[in-house]
């Protein structure tokens, strides 16, 4: 299976999508059983891979890492990459389940709060009549133990889900991912993030436009400054120096796979 070239941003190798081709190689490797995982990655992962090699790796050696975030976007496109766009969780979501309707591929939602994955399995069974979603479950806010693993793994080996997604927050989604992959007898991993909340209604998205502006980090500050203040008022700034290192000369990132 081919799989589409990656822009280096920071050390971090974002790979160079839009919307369809992400859809058209995600349904590649559902036809062909190619198994893997898929992280979407804004400026707060790529951050968040700077102090820890392991979760740079765990980007760097998945399926796809798509560009979540505008940044990701501009960075592709100075590279020569035009075709680039952004691959944001909750629009992958849609745009898969709109062709899996018809591909007659399966879905398992892994994540979120109480309720929020029955809550969006309900939604979207709603939204995408004939879709065939065949698993939710709640995790805990701790590691799984041994009882909860072995449930766990044995529930996707007898459903066997084409997509099973994953909403937890960055880096643990992608830390799941990494190491239950392998035990889970599930096609692609999609680590989504808060996608579950905004698609089960519990969370209001930004307007389009404000996606597409680049902008999106200041209405999500605005609408969770508790839960977010620290993420885009440290990791922002953070990720501006490091890009002006790089361009300076100062640092050379390379992607460590």
């Amino acid at each position: 299976m081919e799989f589409p070239p990656r822009v280096n941003v920071l050390g971090v190798g974002i790979s160079v999508l839009n919307l369809e081709s992400a859809v058209a190689t995600l349904a590649a490797a559902v036809a062909g059983r190619h198994r893997g995982y898929v992280c979407v990655t804004g400026v707060h992962g790529v951050m968040e891979s700077q102090s820890d090699a392991a979760l740079r790796q765990i980007h760097n050696r998945s399926l796809l890492t798509t560009p979540d975030g505008m940044p990701m976007v501009w960075l592709g496109r100075l590279a020569g990459h035009r075709s680039m766009s952004r691959v944001y969780g909750p629009e992958l979501m849609e745009h898969v389940f709109e062709w899996s309707r018809h591909s007659g591929a399966t879905h398992y939602f892994f994540g979120g709060n109480t309720g929020v994955a029955d809550e969006l399995r309900a939604r979207v069974e709603s939204r995408y009549p004939g879709i065939r979603i065949v698993g939710t479950h709640t995790p805990p806010f701790r590691p799984l133990n041994p009882q909860e693993e072995t449930d766990l793994i044995q529930e996707v080996e007898r459903l066997k889900p084409d997509f099973f997604w994953v909403g937890l927050s960055t880096p643990k989604q992608e830390r799941f991912m990494s190491a239950y992959g392998p035990r889970l007898a599930a096609t692609v991993l999609l680590g989504v993030g808060a996608a579950f909340d905004f698609h089960a209604g519990r969370v209001r998205q930004a307007p389009r436009w404000i996606q597409r502006s680049g902008f999106e980090w200041l209405y999500r500050l605005c609408a969770e400054p508790r839960r977010l203040w620290k993420r885009y008022l440290t990791n922002n700034p953070r990720f501006a120096l490091h890009l002006l290192g790089q361009a300076l000369g100062f640092r050379k990132y390379s992607i460590d796979a």
